[in-house]
């Protein structure tokens, strides 16, 4: 094995060579754990942890090593290892946590995002919509998996394959069932030797299971959908890298029910690069694209050469990005003014409406 078969180029020799940490090996994060990481170079894998000045130094969660990440390191022994640095990054993708400002980095140097949605009650193109954004917005090329082909019946497939097409001009698109096997050398054939590729998508819509066939063996444990909910349980609980016999690296990643969008705006306007071209020819240059006169985004929903859904969730998915890229200060500016909206209205209406 050599260390491109793990992913490394040029670009991150170059990294090593001009950084302080050039007379250091180099490995790669194969797998995070609770204050430590698994990292692996061409002879061995070690247990590491990173030095107590980098915590110091961090200024947020991205400044840690994620899986994917090229890092120098100092062996310990043969088993142990410390991380003195990690090298920039060629691509990264992240997400905002539900509930905070916050960023998660999932992984990082990733060359393909599959997108991987079910044929059953996960279905869904707006969530397309959102994995591309931050998947563009970190420069990584998203394709889809439309899984679980089995379950359908074949008109409803060829349906559903339609209205991929038809919204998602550009992306490349591959059905798959892992109870059929129909598709997956379609898929193993997508993915190249030395290219790292990383699967996102719900829990339950066998993104493990993918990657199980793909290796020829169950090394990730899996767990049959709910009947009642149709949703399944968060069987990965970590990010973890394999390498195929053929030589491509895939990610697994756990279940992700809700994707913020993070400081996404760049994604949003790559993936909606359609609307961003009309929007461009708005009478007015901060047209908001909702209701103003001589928005040409509106008239192109209005005679249908632009789906509406497809607009809908621009506008949400925008909003998401703006809002995330707004300092504190304005944020809580925002907020208050959306309170005292709401103690207005709600004033106004004990007034019109009183309690007897």
């Amino acid at each position: 094995m050599k260390l491109k078969d793990l992913g490394y180029s040029p670009f991150f020799e170059n990294s090593r060579r001009t950084s302080c940490l050039g007379g250091l090996s180099v490995a790669r994060v194969i797998a995070e754990h609770k204050e430590a990481y698994r990292v692996k170079n061409v002879t061995d894998e070690y247990l590491a942890k990173i030095t107590g000045k980098q915590m110091f130094n961090a200024s947020s969660r991205e400044d840690y090593p994620a899986v994917g990440d090229w890092v120098s390191i100092s062996e310990l022994d043969p088993e142990r290892a410390v991380i003195r640095g990690v090298l920039p990054r060629k691509t990264i993708l992240k997400k905002k946590y539900s509930d905070k400002n916050a960023t998660q980095v999932i992984a990082a140097n990733i060359d393909v995002a599959f997108a991987v949605e079910s044929v059953g009650r996960d279905y869904n193109l707006n969530r397309l919509e959102r994995y591309f954004a931050i998947a563009k917005d970190g420069n990584i090329k998203p394709a889809i998996v439309l899984n679980k082909i089995d379950l359908a019946p074949q008109a409803e497939l060829d349906s559903k394959i339609s209205q991929i097409n038809n919204r998602f001009k550009d992306i490349d698109v591959i059905p798959t069932s892992t109870v059929t096997d129909k598709g997956l050398d379609e898929l193993a054939a997508y993915i190249k030797k030395g290219k790292t590729y990383c699967f996102l998508g719900s829990s339950g819509v066998g993104k493990s299971s993918l990657i199980n066939k793909l290796l020829g063996e169950d090394a990730i444990k899996t767990s049959a959908v709910s009947e009642h909910t149709g949703r399944g349980k968060h069987t990965t609980s970590g990010r973890q890298m394999y390498f195929l016999k053929d030589g491509g690296i895939v990610i697994d990643n756990p279940g992700m029910r809700e994707i913020g969008m993070a400081d996404s705006s760049a994604g949003v306007k790559n993936v909606f690069d359609e609307i961003s071209a009309l929007a461009g020819k708005c009478k007015f240059s901060d047209c908001t694209h909702t209701h103003e006169p001589g928005c040409v985004v509106l008239d192109a929903v209005k005679h249908e050469k632009l789906d509406k859904d497809k607009h809908s969730n621009y506008l949400k998915l925008k909003k998401e990005a703006e809002y995330y890229q707004m300092t504190d200060l304005e944020k809580r500016r925002k907020d208050r003014k959306f309170g005292q909206f709401v103690r207005k209205l709600s004033r106004a209406k004990a007034r019109d409406f009183p309690i007897r």
